[in-house]
């Protein structure tokens, strides 16, 4: 496949393609109201969702508000998500996350995605998530999955950021699907043509309507 990049039709049909294959896409992190899914989405990052689920039900019983989680000690944490990477920095983000929920929110998590990326650890992709899940704010969230696709399929150059490719796929789809696509997106890239694959991207399509 050329190094071209596809014309907004040509992407269009392949994000049209990919939603085919998953008409009920959905996140896979387990969460129960919006603190735990802030803390879950946190600490997913470079860690599978499943591994996060595996600690999320103690977690989510040890720490049911912001304010225990502010109140209690690193080493507690550390305890609870030991089993995921990067489990250190991950404890510190969310004590101190916690904190400023609890200092300046109420307890409560910020709909505003400049306010969640003010808190530790959260960047652009959590925050989306947070907002799209959450609050059904649209939003795409860009994870390893999503840039990947949109580089493999030419929707966007090799060298794109996050932020480009964020800005490429709101470009190219209606806002009410924004949440739904990004999800498919993932689903594709995790289960259908993930990263060890080797064949033409078009083959892991279903054909054109």
């Amino acid at each position: 496949m050329s190094d071209k990049l596809l014309s907004d039709e040509e992407a269009l049909d392949v994000l049209n393609r990919i939603d085919q294959l998953y008409p009920n896409a959905k996140g896979e992190l387990n969460w129960d109201n919006h603190f735990h899914l802030l803390c879950a989405v946190l600490m997913s990052a470079q860690t599978t969702d499943k591994m996060v689920n595996r600690v999320m039900p103690k977690f989510m019983q040890d720490f049911p508000t912001a304010e225990s989680l502010a109140n209690t000690s690193i080493e507690q944490i550390e305890a609870d998500i030991r089993q995921i990477g990067l489990y250190h920095s991950k404890a510190k983000h969310l004590k101190e996350s916690a904190q400023i929920l609890v200092e300046k929110y109420g307890g409560d998590i910020p709909k505003s995605k400049k306010e969640l990326m003010g808190l530790p650890g959260v960047g652009e992709k959590t925050a989306n998530v947070v907002l799209a899940e959450g609050f059904g704010v649209p939003a795409i969230a860009v994870d390893t999955h999503v840039s990947r696709i949109s580089k493999k399929f030419h929707i966007v150059s090799q060298k794109a950021t996050p932020h480009e490719v964020e800005k490429r796929l709101e470009s190219l789809l209606p806002e009410d699907r924004w949440i739904k696509t990004h999800h498919a997106m993932i689903l594709f890239g995790r289960y259908t043509m993930p990263s060890r694959a080797k064949n033409d991207p078009y083959s892991y399509l279903p054909p054109k309507k």
